[in-house]
């Protein structure tokens, strides 16, 4: 994750307070139409792009009508990583929290769930943009760690099942090298990345290696590996 950048914004910002906006159907309407406009402006044109006045135009409505609603783009922020999250959920719940399968096949598809989505253009481009933004503000930053502190709950609960001797702490550092394992082929291997051909065999290694470490892993087993290591 990105280091918090020193900055004047006051934790109790109005955007950290706001819910979804747009109760009403039709504020409902606008607030999709600006979320959809701000993905593309950032997927397709990058952070520095990513301005009220520049989505606006990009959805076609006047810079007011889109602070309305969205004071501050930090909010933004919030609310596109609140709907992708919400998304995650409806997958995991469709595709993974089955009483018919057992718990290694719900850590494989987890884990392939991950992968294909840094496969896609939305994600590759999303996040390395949103990163570059955690750099500038603490609450962007802020909000990228909540959204992935949520990824690392959803692995840590098939490693649980799948090892329950593990106490909760080792089960907080496998899902963390897991997920960081994951993130870090972004660059090398997501979407018109320079090794992106060879993901599927990637894929492959890492459902084999990372189901195998989590069924393996014994208590007590990385705070040796801990020790050995000077750092």
């Amino acid at each position: 994750m990105p280091r918090k950048a020193a900055t004047n914004e006051n934790p109790k910002d109005t955007a950290t307070e706001h819910q979804r906006p747009g109760v009403y159907a039709r504020g409902a309407d606008t607030v999709d139409t600006i979320i959809k406009a701000a993905l593309r402006v950032i997927i397709d044109e990058g952070a520095t792009a990513f301005s009220i006045r520049r989505i606006g135009a990009e959805c076609g409505l006047k810079v007011g009508n889109v602070s309305y609603h969205f004071p501050r783009k930090e909010l933004l922020v919030k609310v596109m990583l609140d709907d992708m999250m919400e998304s995650y959920q409806t997958k995991l719940d469709d595709d993974v929290r089955l009483a018919d399968i057992s718990a290694e096949e719900r850590l494989r598809r987890v884990i392939l769930m991950c992968l294909e989505d840094i496969c896609s253009k939305r994600t590759t481009r999303l996040f390395t943009e949103l990163w570059s933004l955690a750099n500038q503000s603490a609450f962007i930053a802020e909000r990228i760690e909540a959204f992935y502190s949520d990824v690392h709950v959803q692995i840590g609960e098939q490693i649980r099942v799948l090892n329950p001797a593990l106490d909760d702490e080792d089960v907080r550092t496998l899902a963390l090298f897991i997920s960081a394992s994951m993130e870090g082929t972004t660059p090398f291997l997501g979407y018109e990345k320079p090794w992106r051909a060879q993901m599927p065999k990637i894929m492959a290694l890492s459902v084999e290696t990372f189901i195998h470490l989590a069924k393996t892993l014994k208590p007590g087993d990385i705070a040796e590996m801990t020790k050995a290591i000077d750092f």
